[in-house]
């Protein structure tokens, strides 16, 4: 919103009123709260794992595997120093040669959603398009967690 608006919310009474350029896509991408009559619903980033196995791309695949059955998943991350995804491992990649080298194995540029999207809508797009996990990212790229099919259909059972 622009200054005079924020000023102007502020002389209503608002007391927590932010200045935010990138616009309310950008908002709920990076995860931010909101108000109003969808704030309620649970979206990607609210049901994504955050403490989904990451990995480096100069790392073995063995030490990652080791590090994903430690913490009972079937799937790593691939982020650089600043979190921003750049490949997926599921289990077929883990189950490789524990000598390969991450950037070899992994499968590059994953398809990644946007914390803001509503759960119902992830539930039939991961059912359509067959994952059993999506990368959830801000708008920048940077992971927020992991959404597992299974949590978004679960959510929409418990809400439905």
């Amino acid at each position: 919103m622009s200054p005079r608006a924020a000023w102007r919310l502020e002389s209503l009474g608002f007391q927590e009123v932010y200045d935010y350029p990138g616009g309310k896509l950008d908002w709920l991408a990076a995860g931010l709260p909101t108000e109003g009559t969808n704030a309620t619903k649970a979206r990607a980033g609210t049901l994504a794992r955050k403490d989904v196995p990451t990995c480096a791309l100069d790392e073995r695949l063995g030490a990652v595997r080791e590090r994903a059955d430690a913490l009972g998943w079937d799937a790593a991350v691939v982020v650089n120093a600043e979190r921003v995804v750049l490949g997926l491992l599921r289990a077929k990649e883990l189950a490789g040669d524990a000598d390969r080298l991450i950037s070899e194995a992994m499968r590059p540029g994953p398809s990644t959603f946007r914390p803001y999207v509503l759960a119902e809508e992830m539930a039939k797009t991961m059912i359509d398009r067959e994952l059993d996990s999506s990368p959830i990212t801000t708008s920048d790229g940077r992971l927020v967690g992991l959404l597992l099919q299974k949590d978004v259909v679960d959510a929409g059972k418990t809400r439905g």
